[in-house]
């Protein structure tokens, strides 16, 4: 309460002496010029009138310049102007006046008359010869300008009233304000914070205790929730490296079925690709016969190729890094597959960016990885269509899965606007053997042996798609200078 009570005595004191001040400024100043219009049209009438009355009094004297005067001025209105002639002693102006009409300048005096009123007197010399002069008074009453002050004192008195009172209002809504609205956030900041909740922040800007309170609460929330973070971040961690284990356990049975299947179904592939052959080359065979042999030389050598596939993924070797030019590397897996991509109807191209890049890489795995990142984009993009390839370095921080401090990596882009890929199938593209092609059109191992690459590397793939709009993968490898 003594804060609130304080900051109300503030304000109220605040605003009374900014409108006192402001009040007596204005009245002071409508005053001054009230008074000094006034003088500069009496000023001006009486300049404008010198002349004509210089001229009446030499023609018909004393008389003919009031006559002037009094048909300029009128009866009627509270104006008056009075013919003061050479050497007229009666209700002569104060010395000060004297001295000014004799420079001949024009000179102002209030007047006070018998009911007390008082009068804005002007005096304008009139010049009638080489040392004579008379005086045109030009007076006017005040009572205008003495009613103007009242009622601006009036409204004044009335506003500083009515602002007092506001300022009271005010002063108390914003006491409840400063102090109450932040002890209640405090105390709910607290209870969320008991709760568990430690999203919402305070962000006091306050430079008393309840602004220090508030920062510490803050704070605390800052470290719980830094805390809170970091183990889930640790626990995600232990969680993805249980799963690359058993993703590893996997792979390595499927690696050892793989090499033992390729080992035993080599040799009879071999042998059926060359008697298919020398079938397909018989001169006296039938037609039907070289057509069937034909046949089955496609089909084993797609046998061969999965055999082959199979080979790579299970007898993978490390790799063998130096320092390589992305761009170089893109040049040339475009001119790999540039017949491939023209008998799809699709157009290779680079961008949207293709910076200078380098990374540490196996150059022939780097283009295995190129080469089935683009084939795959080539596959699902409709003739017609477009794949961007694009390089570039940044500094980024690896995924929980990968691990390690953010740091200076090589990026490269594979971009398509095709088919895009299912939200369900998206966490399952990378597993060997899954697929979403038709029967005979993929094996699911270009994505494996890919990721597995790109994993020996220290990297990682982020891939990002929609069904309809198209896919993007991004290759993040490490780089060099």
């Amino acid at each position: 309460m003594r804060l609130t009570f304080k900051l109300v005595l503030a304000l109220w004191l605040g605003f009374c002496a900014l409108l006192l001040l402001n009040a007596v400024h204005r009245v002071r100043r409508e005053a001054e010029l009230f008074e000094r219009d006034m003088r500069q049209d009496h000023a001006r009438l009486g300049r404008a009138l010198a002349p004509a009355v210089a001229e009446a009094w030499r023609a018909e004297g004393d008389e003919g310049a009031r006559r002037v005067l009094g048909r300029a001025v009128g009866a009627e209105g509270e104006l008056s102007a009075r013919w003061r002639p050479p050497g007229a002693d009666e209700a002569r102006p104060a010395p000060p006046i004297v001295d000014e009409l004799g420079a001949g300048r024009v000179a102002f005096d209030v007047l006070v008359d018998a009911e007390g009123g008082r009068r804005l007197a002007t005096y304008v010399p009139v010049p009638l010869g080489p040392e004579r002069a008379g005086v045109v008074e030009v007076s006017e009453p005040l009572a205008a300008e003495y009613l103007y002050i009242r009622t601006t004192l009036r409204n004044t008195l009335l506003l500083t009233t009515a602002t007092a009172v506001f300022a009271c209002v005010a002063a108390l809504a914003v006491g409840g304000w400063l102090v109450g609205r932040p002890l209640s956030a405090l105390a709910e900041r607290a209870r969320r914070v008991g709760q568990g909740d430690l999203a919402a922040r305070l962000r006091s800007r306050r430079r008393d205790e309840l602004g220090d309170l508030a920062r510490e609460l803050d704070a605390m929330c800052d470290r719980l929730e830094a805390a809170r973070d970091r183990l889930a971040l640790e626990t995600g961690a232990r969680l993805a490296a249980l799963e690359q284990l058993r993703h590893a356990d996997r792979l390595g049975t499927v690696g050892r079925l793989a090499a033992g299947l390729a080992h035993e179904l080599g040799t009879p592939l071999n042998v059926v690709l060359g008697r298919a052959t020398l079938i397909a080359r018989e001169a006296a065979a039938p037609a039907a016969t070289v057509k069937g042999a034909t046949v089955i030389i496609e089909q084993a050598q797609r046998m061969t190729a999965l055999v082959r596939q199979l080979l790579d993924f299970a007898r993978r070797r490390g790799p063998q890094t130096c320092r390589l030019d992305l761009r170089a590397a893109v040049t040339h897996a475009f001119a790999l597959l540039a017949p491939l991509a023209k008998k799809a109807g699709v157009e290779l191209a680079t961008g949207p960016r293709l910076d200078e890049a380098y990374a540490v890489a196996d150059p022939a795995q780097l283009q295995q990885v190129l080469s089935n990142l683009v084939v795959n984009a080539v596959q699902a993009t409709p003739p017609g269509g477009c794949v961007l390839v694009g390089v570039s370095a940044e500094r980024a921080r690896p995924p929980a899965d990968v691990g390690g401090d953010e740091g200076a990596y090589a990026r490269v882009d594979v971009v398509d606007r095709g088919v895009g890929i299912a939200p369900d199938d998206l966490g399952r593209i990378f597993e060997p053997f899954f697929t979403t092609k038709g029967v005979g059109e993929g094996t699911g191992l270009g994505l494996s042996v890919t990721y597995g690459i790109v994993r020996e590397h220290g990297g990682w793939i982020d891939v990002e798609s929609r069904p309809g709009a198209g896919s993007r993968f991004s290759v993040f490898l490490p780089g060099a200078p």
